[in-house]
């Protein structure tokens, strides 16, 4: 990321985590594949601002730390409670983050929207997701080659939607969502604009 670009990523962070902090919601698009394949880029999730009390095992946060943005699942607790912590992971990743304290978390993604539709929010993965999870920890270009066939695919129902259309037949909405490289796939944030939802990779 050049140094231009991550000013004005800090930036937008800064406005949103603002947002959630004072009207206790936001909306926020989502970039990088870290949430592949619950998230995937060009994804709109919707935070409610919460407590780690009020978090589950299971759910998926968003946490601000050193100017950038985090969307991952909560897979355990530390601390005791006056100091609660949550570990979190992205689903296709090995690691899990450090901590993430009271004071990082932002709010609980309450829905997302892929294409103009709502998808269900689920607090674990189904067996089959799982057994492909493991697929994706193994390789980042396993992550890559996943979202290039979603890319394509969505391309194609947007076509083939298209001309049903056209022909009086309604087809699913598609993201405007533009193939990122495979160095853009890390837990970023960039500005989207002046839109409802904020633009931001995690």
């Amino acid at each position: 990321m050049k140094p231009q670009e991550h000013a004005a990523a800090e930036v937008a962070c800064g406005l949103a985590e603002d947002v959630i902090r004072t009207f206790g919601e936001a909306r926020l698009r989502v970039f990088g594949t870290s949430m592949v394949p619950s998230i995937l880029p060009g994804d709109v999730i919707s935070v409610r601002q919460s407590a780690p009390v009020e978090i589950s095992s299971g759910e998926i946060i968003l946490y601000a730390r050193e100017g950038r943005m985090f969307v991952h699942r909560v897979v355990g607790r530390a601390g005791g409670p006056d100091n609660a912590l949550l570990i979190t992971r992205g689903d296709s990743l090995r690691r899990s983050d450090p901590p993430v304290s009271s004071s990082e978390l932002l709010g609980k993604v309450i829905s997302i929207e892929r294409g103009g539709r709502q998808l269900r929010t689920s607090s674990s993965l189904s067996s089959f997701s799982s057994v492909f999870v493991r697929l994706l920890q193994t390789s980042g270009r396993a992550t890559y080659f996943y979202v290039k066939l979603v890319s394509g695919w969505e391309s194609f129902v947007s076509r083939t939607s298209s001309r049903g259309r056209k022909n009086g037949f309604a087809g699913p909405a598609v993201p405007n969502y533009k193939e990122p490289s495979q160095e853009q796939f890390d837990a970023r944030l960039r500005p989207q604009g002046t839109g409802r939802a904020a633009k931001c990779q995690a």
